[in-house]
């Protein structure tokens, strides 16, 4: 698997997880509290910064008709469509702004792209990256169009199929697009653990041979933390500065403290998941010692014979290998041993 890049930034299964910060709808309509997001972002570990890129026009249609009003167990359950996202939206003419705020801050910013209009504001600024969310994933125009810019794309797969998944990746390569990765998703808000299956991901690195991360809309840093450890090498979260004022994405927001523990856990996650060796490490091997080993349990004359009473298989392990006790029993001592003393091939005649 080769990996991609973002901004200068290596992200693949060798490098430490790549952290990206949603900001998604938690500017509350505030500029000043999308920029101090983003500067909390990178003070707390951040490697990236995501925004949305759409408008509600873009989206959907001003209508009252039922098919426009949101019927399911969600947060914003009998919100009507166009106004959720007018509301939540982050106004294009904030995102030069926002993007030099998050470069000074040393943080790359990047957006989700909802359609083409996007793309072409996002390439004035020199957008690094796109992402594409996860019901847009069935979006294959929207997919090649990103990919067609040349800049890496990552894809989001909740609600995603295995055909859906791999008609995006199709998308992605028919645009040239090299630098692809997937996200594993689970696409409610927020999600429940136990619907995360985190297997998906070892079996869409094989299945797809891209980088794989995962889009965690759950509680806690947990998830995360496991998706690091059986791969991921791409973590997003959505963060926010405050539960108050709320706003379209905060009730599964992760707040500064919580998003300090997720870059924690999953660092040291990825720490944790070494490489497929054997034997001792090297902070291991003074431990060596603590194994079992052959030992003279009784003084053993020269010429007597080494018996399940004289010699045993104690700790520490300066003797033979508990292995080797048959090939020594009814043997003899080549001179006299003392109780204590380790048994070694050169005291066996």
């Amino acid at each position: 698997m080769d990996p991609i890049s973002i901004a200068g930034r290596r992200i693949g299964p060798d490098e430490p997880p790549y952290i990206i910060a949603e900001i998604s709808a938690n500017h509350g309509g505030s500029l000043e509290r999308a920029k101090r997001i983003v500067s909390l972002s990178a003070e707390r570990g951040a490697h990236a910064v995501k925004f949305q890129a759409y408008t509600a026009n873009s989206l959907t249609l001003d209508s009252d008709h039922p098919d426009f009003v949101i019927q399911a167990e969600t947060p914003w359950k009998g919100r009507r469509l166009h106004a959720l996202y007018r509301e939540a939206a982050t106004p294009y003419e904030w995102f030069p702004e926002l993007f030099a705020h998050a470069r000074a801050c040393g943080v790359t910013p990047f957006a989700s792209v909802f359609g083409l209009d996007a793309i072409e504001e996002l390439e004035r600024l020199g957008a690094p990256a796109y992402k594409i969310a996860s019901f847009e994933a069935v979006d294959l125009e929207l997919i090649e169009a990103c990919a067609r810019t040349g800049k890496p794309l990552i894809i989001s797969t909740g609600l995603c199929t295995l055909p859906e998944i791999a008609d995006a990746l199709s998308a992605a390569r028919r645009g040239s697009g090299r630098d692809v990765s997937l996200l594993r998703c689970n696409s409610a808000y927020p999600a429940d653990p136990s619907e995360a299956n985190l297997l998906a991901i070892p079996d869409m690195i094989r299945r797809f041979d891209v980088p794989i991360g995962y889009s965690d809309h759950t509680l806690t840093a947990l998830q995360a933390a496991v998706a690091v450890g059986l791969g991921a090498c791409i973590i997003e979260k959505h963060v926010i500065d405050a539960r108050e004022p709320a706003t379209a994405d905060s009730t599964f927001s992760s707040l500064p403290d919580q998003l300090d523990e997720l870059v924690r856990a999953c660092r040291t996650a990825f720490d944790a998941r070494g490489s497929a060796t054997y034997g001792p490490t090297e902070k291991e091997k003074h431990s060596i010692v603590f194994r079992r080993s052959l030992y003279a349990v009784e003084n053993i004359p020269t010429g007597a014979p080494f018996t399940r009473e004289n010699i045993r298989a104690i700790r520490p392990g300066r003797g033979l290998p508990p292995k080797e006790l048959g090939k020594v029993l009814g043997r003899q001592a080549r001179r006299a041993v003392s109780r204590g003393e380790p048994i070694l091939w050169d005291l066996i005649q």
